[in-house]
């Protein structure tokens, strides 16, 4: 029986990342608490909501299941999504001219038990401006955003340099995740890359 793949994502970033490497999951999102824990460190916070996601799927037999988050770091402190406007212009303000760091976790869960990777990639941000940032919002594209931007999206033009995964910004480490995937014995590029022995 081939295995296939349940995104546990309503994200279409992710989607579309693994539709680069050949993977077309079915898309079946799950809701979980992602309120921090007191004291949880960032790198412990974002892979137990992975974790989370990929154990909340309903999975049938012959089924994956991949779970991921991701969080913008500053310093310690983990920049979720933007309340409002009020919080998604502070964050903007916070992370211009500076340098953060974006973790992503990856949880696949299949005929291989659990499998997890995470990855931290470092941003550097040029000074945004007040006008820039207002006018960032107003393209309605970091409402739903961690750290209140879209790497690949209009908020490119504020990247000065990354160190680390480009894909792991936008919401999925491409080369980690193949490696689960593979490892789960789901074959990537139609098959041409057999499933890891």
């Amino acid at each position: 029986m081939s295995l296939s793949l349940i995104l546990a994502s309503a994200s279409p970033r992710r989607r579309e990342l693994l539709a680069t490497i050949g993977v077309e999951p079915r898309v079946r999102p799950v809701h979980i608490d992602e309120t921090p824990h007191p004291d949880e460190a960032p790198l412990a916070y974002v892979t137990r909501l992975a974790r989370e996601k990929a154990l909340a799927a309903e999975v049938a037999p012959g089924q994956a299941v991949l779970g991921a988050d991701t969080v913008v770091v500053l310093g310690e402190r983990i920049l979720g999504k933007p309340r409002d406007k009020a919080d998604g212009l502070a964050m903007l303000a916070a992370l211009s001219g500076g340098e953060h760091r974006v973790i992503t976790a990856v949880a696949v869960t299949g005929p291989a038990g659990l499998l997890e990777a995470a990855v931290t990639t470092r941003v550097w941000m040029r000074e945004i401006s007040s006008a820039e940032a207002e006018a960032y919002w107003a393209s309605g594209e970091p409402g739903d955003k961690a750290g209140g931007y879209a790497v690949q999206g209009l908020a490119s033009i504020f990247v000065t340099r990354l160190e680390g995964s480009y894909s792991a910004v936008v919401g999925l480490p491409l080369h980690e995740s193949a490696e689960l995937l593979r490892r789960q014995g789901l074959p990537l590029w139609s098959g041409a890359l057999p499933p890891m022995a």
